[in-house]
């Protein structure tokens, strides 16, 4: 098993930054891949972001030059660098882990972009 921890959320106005982080409750050496997920209010939840064992990473468009994934596998922790936030990019922020054929999800950090 793995429990995931987010952390970092918060508000922050237009054109501002955040980072978050995850902290997994096991080595993520050895997960194959993690990303970091969002639900907007009243949407369905989506993809931010994915980084592989080998740190590959991938990002829709929505975010790609704004935001960056990363992860530090000495201190099981993987991060999200938000960038040049816009009021769209209002959600919830979850963190993911594949790891031995399962999803494990966290319970969701708050992020709100308002002025």
């Amino acid at each position: 098993q793995v429990q995931l921890v987010e952390s970092g959320g918060g508000l922050v106005q237009p054109g501002g930054s955040l980072t978050l982080a995850c902290a997994a409750s096991r080595s993520i050496s050895s997960i194959s891949t993690m990303g970091w997920y969002r639900q907007p209010p009243g949407k369905q939840r989506e993809l931010v972001a994915t980084i592989t064992g080998g740190d590959t990473t991938n990002y829709p468009d929505s975010v790609k030059g704004r935001f960056t994934i990363s992860r530090d596998n000495a201190k099981n922790r993987m991060y999200l660098q938000l960038n040049g936030l816009n009021p769209e990019d209002t959600a919830v922020y979850y963190c993911y882990a594949q790891y031995l054929f399962r999803g494990y999800w966290g319970q969701g950090t708050q992020v709100t972009v308002s002025s």
